[in-house]
């Protein structure tokens, strides 16, 4: 009898430990987006997510120089405005685009709100390298 119960007991632990970590296959959710550099813009320049879900970004610069993706609040846009960080590979909101590339990078936004994506590099901002990302719950 424990033969035949064995497979079940395996499961139903395999249940119960992934609950333990707070993961089920019905609650994950995730998305992507793609967003495009052309002409030194963003498109599309507003995207909507839900809090909570893993967003995989595809980036894809199309022009023939270099950009940025930097998306957070006010602060840390105010941080790469006078910052002198020349590459962005760390962080998965901060993001290097070297030109006619594609990279791609994946966010979990927590807090409902609107963060924009700016590109930092000289003069890109003030021509309208800007977007938006809003966040709801």
């Amino acid at each position: 009898m424990l033969r035949r119960s064995a497979p079940l007991l395996v499961a139903a632990l395999a249940v119960v430990g992934l609950a333990a970590v707070g993961w089920s296959a019905a609650t994950a959710r995730s998305t992507s987006a793609e967003i495009a550099v052309h002409f030194s813009h963003f498109g599309p320049a507003a995207l909507t997510v839900r809090a909570g879900e893993a967003v995989t970004f595809v980036l894809r610069n199309q022009d023939p120089i270099d950009h940025e993706w930097i998306v957070g609040d006010e602060a840390t846009h105010e941080r790469h405005r006078t910052g002198t960080e020349p590459v962005h590979d760390q962080r998965p909101t901060e993001i290097t685009l070297p030109a006619l590339e594609t990279r791609s990078t994946t966010v979990t936004f927590t807090t409902p709100g609107r963060y924009r994506y700016i590109c930092h590099l000289p003069g890109h901002e003030a021509y309208g390298m800007v977007g938006v990302v809003t966040v709801v719950p």
